[in-house]
This record gives C-alpha cells, structure tokens and sequence, in this order.
C-alpha cells in the first residue's frame, strides 16, 4: 500500500505546522516538511521534538536530506477492531511456516533438531525450490517466496519447533502478499512500524503472547491460541527416509 505524500516548504520556524494539525493527517498520507538552507540548523532539534509528541507517528529525520517524514501508524482501535483477523493471521502463518519447513526438511534428508533447528540448516545456508516456493537461508531465518502467488513468508530457526514467531516486519509482509486476505480490513502502510504496533496490541489483549528463543535474552511473539508442538522423531525419521 502507498501513500500520498504532502510536501511543506519550511523556510522559518513559524512555518512548522502544529502538533494538534499533524494530529489530524489521516493514514494515507505522509506529511514532508522539507527545510529550506535558513533553517537547516533546527531540523534535528525539531524532529526530536515532534518524536516525543508525536506518539503513534513515525517520524523520520532523514540522514541526508534536509527533511522530516511524518507518517500516522496503525491505532489501537483498528487493531482492536480486527483482532480476530490479525489473530488469524498468525495461525494460518504458523501453520504455513511449520509445513514448509518441515519440507525443505526432507528434501534436504535432515531430521530437524528440536532444540535448535538452526543447527540442521547452517551446512544449508543456500537456495532452492520446493513445489511452487522458493527459499533461502538467511541468518535466523528461511524465506520462502511463492513463485505463482507472491507471498512470502520468512521461517524463524532459534525456537525449537516454534516457526510461528512473528517479526513485526516480516508478518506484515506475510499479510499483505496472502491472496486470501485482500482486500485488507485494515491498511498496514508501515511494515516494522505497523508490524510492532499490532504485535504490542495483540500482546495486551492476550491474544498473542511471548516465548524465550534458543539464544539468551532473545525472545519472539506467537498467537496465544496454539496447538502444543509436537514431533515424533522416529516417526519423523521414517517417513524422511532416515535412519
């Protein structure tokens, strides 16, 4: 999703709109205050303040130009309102995830480590395709992309058999390529940024939950309302031709 893109030209302090009128930008929009050379000088101070106003907007202070994006996130009330999708979401993700993984599994002939999955996959850190995905090993991860569809889905390995957990930014973009969920009931504009919101509200309303990774003071978000994983390994084994 795109947004329209309003640009002011600040050439005096003055010209810096109120807190209360940036306040009233809707969603679809992104405010850009670009400053003119006399008051290049002011633009970090402002865009530090306008961050602790501003809460539930991004504020970019770009690095290099002399401009500051303002854009309004997602709101508690419209994940509110959407819970249930959002809570579906992440089931139909972790149901996806665990099965794609469990298939490169096998075509790989490995049995996955149920303690640390990433273990089995580092002698892997490649590419390849199963059926209509394409994936690829990447530090934590295991991308799969579908090649007919466009959706993408990114498969954590530092959860034990946990391949659920939610990454604010890579579960937007597991949302917004699914097929089945557009039209959206609610914009996600801002991938991490929407993404932590959603994932701090479902957290609140008990709807998702946190769990501890493999790796010390690391921990992900999953759907509260999950079946216990479970494998047989030897039965796992079997059926992946293992001994």
């Amino acid at each position: 999703m795109n947004r329209a893109t309003e640009i002011l030209i600040i050439k005096s302090v003055e010209q810096i709109p109120t807190i209360e009128t940036i306040r009233e930008i809707p969603r679809q929009k992104t405010l850009k205050l670009f400053f003119c050379l006399s008051v290049q000088k002011h633009r970090k101070e402002i865009g530090e303040n306008l961050k602790k106003k501003l809460q539930g907007f991004r504020v970019g202070i770009h690095a290099i130009m002399p401009e500051i994006n303002i854009a309004k996130l997602i709101t508690d009330e419209e994940i509110e309102n959407n819970q249930g999708f959002f809570e579906k979401c992440a089931k139909d993700y972790r149901k996806l995830s665990r099965e794609l993984i469990y298939k490169v599994a096998n075509k790989l002939g490995v049995v996955i480590n149920p303690k640390f999955p990433l273990s089995t996959f580092e002698p892997f850190q490649t590419s390849g395709q199963i059926d209509n995905w394409r994936y690829h090993f990447h530090g934590h991860h295991c991308g799969f992309v579908n090649t007919e569809t466009g959706q993408e889905i990114e498969v954590p390995l530092i959860f034990g058999l946990e391949f659920g957990v939610l990454d604010p930014y890579f579960f937007s973009l597991f949302i917004k390529s699914t097929p089945e969920y557009q039209p959206l009931p609610v914009a996600i504009y801002d991938d991490y940024a929407d993404g932590a919101k959603i994932n701090e509200k479902m957290l609140s309303l008990g709807k998702f939950e946190k769990i501890p990774s493999n790796i010390e003071n690391i921990f992900g978000v999953v759907v509260a309302d999950r079946d216990k994983v479970e494998i047989d390994i030897y039965r796992y084994s079997s059926e992946s031709g293992l001994n």
